[in-house]
């Protein structure tokens, strides 16, 4: 069962977001989209509501977030039906790093982020 674009959400405006941070997909139809992180939490996922929406079956209405707290940037995911990987593993929730790649489904995105 999917949870909602706001699950787990920390409240907005704790902290302030770095400038500079862009998703990136890697492959299949949307290859070469590159949306940029200017907030704490940015849902992904084929659902209307998703801040980074992508028409892709394999992933769910909303699949993960991309946040970012007083720990750094991270990704988490949103109670999706295929889980999310981090550079292969399957993670709830992990903290990322310039380059990580994140796969939700067949959609395979990295992340930019800014030192």
């Amino acid at each position: 069962m999917e949870q909602s674009a706001n699950a787990e959400h920390p409240p907005r405006g704790a902290v302030d977001v770095p400038t500079g941070a862009t998703v990136l997909v890697v492959n299949g139809f949307y290859e070469g989209l590159e949306v940029v992180i200017d907030r704490d939490w940015l849902v992904i996922g084929r659902g209307r509501s998703a801040d980074m929406v992508i028409a892709e079956a394999t992933i769910s209405r909303s699949h993960a977030a991309i946040g970012f707290d007083a720990d750094g940037f991270f990704v988490q995911d949103l109670g999706s039906t295929n889980g999310t990987t981090v550079n292969g593993a399957r993670e709830h929730r992990q903290l990322l790093k310039s380059g990580d790649e994140i796969q939700m489904g067949r959609l395979i995105v990295t992340v930019a982020l800014p030192t």
